[in-house]
């Protein structure tokens, strides 16, 4: 006998997870598909919010809404939860060169928000600082281990754990059927492997791997977050998130060597403490040309429906677009038109 419900969700990543806090939020019926040993993008990230981007230090899209939108949902999530996943980590920028402390200069007297100045002398027994320091206020790190582990367990009876595989899937009158359970409505959320959905493989995702180091350091406070030419994020226990590369061009989906040797010599230049790698971890992210999510009902087969392409800024766009995607299909709300696939109707079809 099929098992009937309003939605399945496929992938429990950042996006999937908030798809499922939202759909139980509003008590309508789902089921969550996730293979748990299939590596993904969201265990590997780094969990930063921060509101500034780039060499220019400029901020980010849409940040004066996503910002706010997105720290208060994690607070409420935590709150619910009864546990702690988001903390506020300002960001100590360690210039790396002149001109990058000229940018910050520069920022701050034209369009500053969230850019300020700080004392390097609060970091000097930490880091070499030779072109001085400064700080990006109203960053926070989010602790996607927790998050994701957290979302699992309340997700209970609606979980599934299996491969998600097309060939199981069947498009019916007014919804879908998937191996013994009928739905209205199917969400991918599945990051790159949407790049195999023969209903929206024709969207512009433009893949990038990224890897990182988890480093244990001796002495170094965890209140801050760490950026010179490289990302220090606190972690959990006295290690330390170091990254990240950002490769469009990929031979292999592995660790490589040239990235570990790559931050340790940029761990030397700046650390005067001790530290230790413990692990080197690499995720593929389901990013695009554009850089900007793919959140939208497919143009011919309105059952279907993706919630994808967050890249580097998952953590703030997740729980806005999850929340816009489902407002969308149940009350009729216009999804934001620089993230709808709307603007790709015209490859969908």
């Amino acid at each position: 006998m099929q098992e009937k419900v309003k939605y399945i969700i496929v992938g429990q990543g950042l996006v999937g997870t908030w798809m499922s806090y939202y759909l139980q939020e509003k008590g309508l019926s789902y089921k969550i598909i996730n293979h748990s040993q299939r590596p993904a993008a969201t265990s590997v990230a780094s969990g930063v919010m921060n509101p500034v981007t780039g060499r220019r230090m400029v901020q980010t899209w849409m940040i004066e809404t996503l910002l706010p939108f997105a720290v208060n949902a994690y607070t409420s999530y935590q709150e619910n939860a009864g546990v702690s996943i988001i903390k506020k980590a300002p960001v100590a920028l360690i210039h790396p060169s002149l001109q990058m402390k000229e940018s910050f200069d520069y920022r701050l007297s034209h369009e500053n928000v969230y850019l300020q100045k700080n004392d390097s002398a609060l970091w000097k027994n930490f880091f070499n600082t030779p072109f001085g320091t400064g700080e990006i206020d109203s960053c926070y790190w989010i602790d996607l281990i927790q998050f994701l582990e957290t979302g699992r367990e309340k997700i209970n009876d609606h979980y599934i754990e299996d491969e998600f595989e097309l060939k199981d899937l069947k498009l019916v009158d007014n919804g879908i059927e998937w191996k013994n359970i009928s739905a209205e409505k199917i969400i991918f959320c599945d990051g790159v492997q949407s790049m195999q959905n023969q209903y929206f493989k024709t969207l512009p995702f433009a893949p990038n791997k990224g890897e990182a180091l988890i480093v244990a350091i001796e002495g170094l406070p965890a209140e801050n977050i760490y950026k010179n030419n490289i990302a220090i994020v606190p972690w959990k226990d006295n290690l330390f998130w170091v990254g990240s590369s950002f490769e469009w061009n990929y031979e292999n989906t592995s660790p490589s060597i040239a990235f570990k040797e790559k931050m340790i010599a940029s761990l030397d230049s700046i650390l005067k403490l001790p530290y230790q790698v413990v692990d080197h971890l690499v995720g593929i992210r389901p990013a695009n040309t554009e850089r900007r999510p793919f959140v939208g009902l497919h143009p011919i087969h309105p059952q279907l429906a993706i919630c994808n392409g967050m890249g580097t800024k998952g953590c703030s766009l997740a729980p806005y677009f999850a929340l816009q995607l489902l407002n969308h299909i149940e009350l009729g709300t216009e999804i934001n038109k620089e993230a709808s696939i709307e603007r790709f109707y015209h490859l969908l079809q």
